[in-house]
């Protein structure tokens, strides 16, 4: 290596969210580590740009808000995200005469929708500020990464010229270029077959706009429905609406490969037509002047997977240049956040003299526990999306799963504790054991629905469901729970889980008295208690 070679400590190929963000962590805390950032594109990033992964649920917004600290540039910067929205409205205009599940005021624990361009800026410059060296415009060359502790040598092409860098630690945060996945040969598919679409236009889409029904309108209180993350959700796909701040909205198409091809849908113009046959009240909205058209791009088969993330050899992967779910539950940043919190545990340890490989294996397998766990959402489930009976008990479900173990355990700060890891363990494999029978449960029971009426028009409100509304809110209190009291809460959870998939189960067999409950009768023995959902949650006695 030349002398004039840079010698950071830790060298992070990519300055987008995941790149920007690991590195402002690292800086948090080891104020004197060096640092390099290497991006790709030009800073000032445009507003709204052209990224997806805007819409933030609970893990991702409480790392930037809490971990990070950056909660005043998301309270002043970004738009406070009013939940998840869903309307069952396959091929219909009357969206107020559909079944409609979100809330009707905002939950505890607070997320934002984010303008990417604006948020990397940001990014960008709270780095430098840190004293991050942040080279933006600039391209990967060469990579010759080190092994057995040795260092890495990585070429970098800035400004016009060449730039020699010699780190001690790598983490490739490069989105789907994954340069080191690329130059291991670490990629590795999964059997989530889905595409995608998306473009931005000028202005705000105001779901409020389709109707004038007064009482329609006011089921929900102000911030309202528009700062919602909206899916209008039909038979394999499902359509956002996500407001910017920046005055945009960003808009897309994500569904199954083989109920939608991609063929259908990969130009502007094909979009718009399948959007007048699938949600002609939405196309209705966007064929107006002020939503003009900024952006579109397409992706095929966007889920993926990778075969190694953390490695003893200091090179760590974070975000999409890994893996990639699938965006219905917004999970990107989430991802994101717990790669990033292993990354900076490790380089800790490794600061700290102690053997840290051992802990590089145990946190990736963690890590490929959560992606496989959470990657059962979705695959194989999208033919349920449009069943306006069974997919809002999903959602509910769904939801539970996440709050009651995977968020608590990283709002709490013990997503590195491996002892209190260890005590729960027999507590994620029984959650785990449940989500993986109900899954395959939900989607018998939509299988089975293709000839059962829909529900009549109807506000299913996450909101005024007490223990869920208390749930979402317990995720602000983890920190501050001892040890035993926060393992003896996770219990808790998965005992509710328990009792919410017996409930499910019998519900589907009220419906379906032959259904295959795929083993859950034995995981859910003894489990009843008072009904967690009320009737109308099933499609039962719905009133408008």
């Amino acid at each position: 290596m030349d002398e004039a070679a840079s010698t950071p400590d830790v060298l992070v190929l990519g300055g987008g969210l995941a790149g920007l963000t690991v590195a402002l962590q690292l800086r948090q805390q080891h104020p004197a580590l060096a640092i390099t950032v290497v991006e790709r594109r030009q800073h000032p990033l445009r507003e709204a740009a052209h990224k997806v992964g805007e819409s933030t649920v609970e893990i991702g917004a409480y790392y930037f808000a809490d971990v990070l600290g950056l909660r005043e540039h998301l309270d002043q910067a970004q738009i406070r995200k009013f939940g998840f929205r869903f309307f069952f409205s396959e091929g219909r205009s009357d969206i107020d005469r559909c079944t409609e599940l979100g809330v009707s005021q905002l939950l505890p624990t607070p997320s934002w929708q984010i303008d990417r361009g604006r948020f990397e800026n940001f990014l960008g410059e709270r780095a430098r500020a840190a004293g991050i060296e942040f080279l933006d415009g600039a391209v990967v060359r060469a990579l010759d990464m080190g092994e057995g502790g040795a260092r890495h040598a990585v070429t970098v092409e800035h400004a016009g010229a060449s730039r020699r860098f010699d780190a001690r630690w790598v983490v490739d945060a490069s989105g789907r270029a994954g340069l080191l996945k690329r130059k291991f040969g670490l990629a590795r598919a999964n059997a989530h077959n889905a595409n995608a679409v998306w473009w931005r236009v000028d202005g705000v889409v105001d779901p409020n706009e389709w109707s004038d029904d007064p009482a329609w309108l006011a089921r929900c209180t102000p911030p309202d429905r528009w700062r919602s993350t909206n899916h209008m959700c039909g038979p394999g796909y499902w359509f956002w609406l996500i407001p910017l701040a920046s005055g945009a909205h960003s808009l897309g198409i994500v569904c199954d490969a083989d109920m939608h091809p991609l063929e259908t849908m990969n130009t502007h113009a094909k979009a718009m037509d399948w959007l007048r046959e699938h949600q002609p009240r939405v196309a209705e909205s966007l064929d107006r002047e002020q939503h003009t058209l900024q952006d579109f791009l397409f992706l095929r088969h966007f889920s993926y997977d990778c075969t190694q993330v953390f490695s003893a050899d200091r090179w760590a992967i974070t975000g999409e240049a890994g893996l990639f779910l699938d965006p219905f539950y917004s999970p990107g940043s989430d991802f994101i956040a717990i790669a990033n919190t292993y990354i900076c545990d490790l380089v800790a340890k490794d600061l700290a003299g102690e053997p840290f490989a051992p802990y590089a294996e145990i946190y990736q397998q963690m890590y490929f526990s959560f992606y496989a766990n959470t990657l059962t959402l979705y695959q194989d489930q999208y033919a349920l999306f449009g069943d306006a009976q069974v997919m809002p008990v999903k959602v509910i479900w769904d939801y539970t799963y996440y709050w009651s173990l995977l968020a608590p355990l990283f709002f709490s700060g013990r997503l590195t504790d491996l002892r209190t890891i260890g005590r729960l363990r027999p507590v994620f494999a029984t959650a785990s054991a449940l989500n993986l029978a109900m899954q395959p449960l939900l989607r018998t029971w939509g299988e089975r629905n293709l000839a059962v009426e829909e529900p009549a028009t109807r506000l299913l409100d996450q909101a005024r469901i007490d223990w869920f509304h208390a749930l979402n809110g317990a995720l602000g209190e983890s920190p501050t729970l001892h040890d035993d009291a926060f393992v003896a809460a996770l219990e808790a959870n998965v005992e509710r889980m328990r009792v919410l998939a017996a409930e499910i189960l019998d519900r589907a067999r009220d419906m379906h008295a032959e259904i295959d409950a795929n083993g859950l009768e034995a995981l859910v023995a003894g489990a009843r208690g008072p009904a967690l959902l009320a009737p109308h949650w099933y499609g039962e006695a719905v009133a408008a």
